[in-house]
This record gives structure tokens, sequence and C-alpha cells, in this order.
């Protein structure tokens, strides 16, 4: 059975991305790591893992019909992550809107088969890879970011890095 490595996420537009880019570069330059390239920034919102690629269409006809209500979303930190080793951009508040989203997409995986992670969700945009440990760092220019939706996403892994691709109907 063929499988697809899966996750449902925020994923930046254009516009997003060269929003983010302005905050991200000059983080990443001071952070010691391997930086993430902006085709790879997004916000997971539930991983989902190997799936079955037969019923990934179930999968996204579940998701759509959660009713999306706009957010936004404000990135005002930036810090190290030790457990995973990584340094992200993270919002110290998380709005109810993306709280209420996170749960409804948890609640498509367990009516699809899948035990959603247990643990506090904490949106964040991983910047840089094998970090060295920093302090967290307040921004001088918190980034205020608006969604209106979100995606499901493929990753496909190969020479020890993943790339990211948006799963079509």
């Amino acid at each position: 059975m063929s499988t697809k490595r899966l996750f449902f996420s925020l994923w930046p537009n254009d516009r997003q991305r060269e929003q983010l880019r302005n905050v991200i570069s000059p983080i990443a330059k001071l952070v010691e790591g391997r930086a993430v390239y902006r085709d790879g920034w997004h916000v997971t919102l539930a991983f989902v893992g190997d799936f079955p690629e037969s019923r990934t269409s179930e999968l996204q006809a579940a998701a759509a019909e959660i009713p999306f209500e706009p957010f936004r979303l404000r990135f005002d930190h930036a810090e190290y992550w030790p457990r995973a080793k990584v340094g992200v951009l993270s919002p110290q508040r998380v709005p109810p809107e993306l709280e209420s989203l996170v749960g409804r997409l948890n609640g498509v995986l367990a009516d699809a088969g899948i035990t959603p992670e247990d643990r506090v969700y904490r949106p964040h945009i991983t910047i840089v890879r094998a970090a060295r440990p920093f302090e967290t760092q307040r921004l001088a220019q918190p980034l205020m970011t608006e969604w209106t939706g979100f995606e499901l996403i493929e990753s496909i892994s190969s020479r020890g890095s993943s790339k990211y691709y948006p799963v079509k109907q």
C-alpha cells in the first residue's frame, strides 16, 4: 500500500513569505545552524504522518467540512527549542480561532483512525534546524499575519532534508 507523509498547515502565500523573509532573514543570520529556506516556512496545525495515498481525498474532504474563522497571528519572539534543536519564530498568544481549528483537525484525525499528538499546541515557524542554543529574543518589529485558510501538505524527504508540497485534489 502506497503512503504519503502528511500534515495540515497554515501555508503562507507569496506576500506573506516576503513579510516573513524581512523578519526571519536577520534572525537566521545571527543563529548558528542550518537555515530553513523560505519555501519550507509554514505553521503546522496537525501532524498526520504516513497515510494511505488511496484515502488522501477522504481526509481532505473531512477537513474541508471544518468551518474556518479567519484570524491574525502575531509573531513576536525568536526562541530556541532544545529538544528539537531548532530556532523558531513564535507568537506569545494563540488566537482562540487557531486553537479551535487545531482541535477540529485533531477530531478529523481521530475519525480517520489517527491518534493526534498528545501535547500542548505551540504554533511556530521553524527558521533554523540543528541550531545552537540562544536566548529567547523579543522581536523589535513583530509580524502580524492574517490567515484565511489552511492546506494539507505532503512532506517528501531526500538527502537529509524535506520538501513540502500542498496536496491538490
